[in-house]
């Protein structure tokens, strides 16, 4: 009899609730109108108009001339081009490798209760703040072989010109990605290790577990969708960037570090042939959204569920 009047009491608290939300619905389509109008009108459009300048001979002047597949056959046929696409994948790739695992370690820190963490984590984050034109210029000028650092510490950098061989100049490149971009990531980490359940590491501690295999039982498989996010947008950005580029090294030496975004740019506003450049813009589209699509089927991230306890 108890449970019945219980089981009636929780039902009649209910419905009160259940009344005030049940007029409450999802927002109409008008609410997402102007963010539908500002993607169609500045992603949309623009990768038609590209699409369709992919197939055209133009120079920028005059009217643009049909040229079938002539543009897709040349660059398939470009050794600079396929030489280009390699070298974008080397540097995401490794790019990927040297972010993640530092991202990780410093967004589990930057989640914990260390002393001065706040402090050290905005100090931290200060190269995220900056354009990527002011870093490029700012490490250009650090690593300049006759007054930068690399000219006052010869027994470790040699000659200093680090940027005059293509190891040295990946190996820059992909530096200066990682100190100005890991700290992006790293705030994505701190956000998901923060919405761990404690009480799971309150049981770890009862069963013995010790700080190595809390990180490794517990926070890592609770950061596993957050470092598929992570990696995707990592190898967008990787593929698609140019400004580091154009700024570094300057696709050099010779055309060593000369990656796909870079190529595009020399083939459309040096070389003034917007037909080949269009081409290699909607070839980077198609393999950046390739591989994340691959990224995601293979990492299950399509099948996402929360990893929160109980949800």
């Amino acid at each position: 009899m108890t449970t019945t009047v219980t089981k009636a009491a929780v039902v009649a608290e209910r419905r009160p609730a259940q009344r005030r939300t049940a007029g409450v619905g999802r927002p109409g389509f008008a609410w997402a109108l102007p963010a539908t109008a500002f993607f169609v009108l500045f992603a949309v459009v623009p990768l038609v108009l590209v699409a369709v300048l992919s197939f055209t001979s133009w120079n920028g002047l005059g009217s643009p001339r049909f040229a079938g597949l002539d543009n897709w056959t040349k660059l398939f046929d470009d050794p600079v081009m396929l030489n280009s696409l390699w070298l974008s994948v080397l540097i995401t790739v490794l790019g990927v490798l040297v972010q993640t695992p530092l991202s990780i370690l410093l967004g589990v820190w930057a989640a914990g209760r260390q002393r001065n963490r706040a402090i050290l984590s905005a100090i931290y984050f200060v190269p995220l703040l900056l354009s990527a034109t002011a870093v490029s210029v700012l490490w250009r000028t650090l690593l300049d072989p006759n007054f930068g650092v690399p000219s006052q510490a010869k027994w470790l950098f040699g000659d200093g010109n680090l940027l005059g061989m293509q190891s040295g100049a990946i190996g820059v490149l992909v530096f200066v990605g990682a100190w100005q971009f890991t700290p992006f990531h790293t705030l994505i980490y701190q956000g998901a290790a923060r919405a761990i359940p404690q009480v799971l590491y309150q049981a770890a501690q009862i069963d013995g577990a010790g700080t190595v295999r809390q990180f490794f039982h517990i926070t890592l498989p609770q950061l596993r969708n957050t470092m598929i996010t992570s990696m995707i947008l990592m190898v967008v950005g990787g593929l698609t960037t140019f400004d580091t580029v154009l700024i570094l090294t300057q696709g050099g030496p010779g055309t060593d570090t000369t990656i796909s975004a870079y190529y595009m740019y020399q083939k459309a506003f040096k070389s003034f042939d917007f037909g080949a450049g269009s081409a290699i813009a909607l070839l980077l589209v198609v393999v950046a959204t390739v591989i994340s699509l691959v990224v995601v089927r293979v990492s299950g991230y399509d099948k996402m569920r929360s990893s929160v306890e109980g949800l």
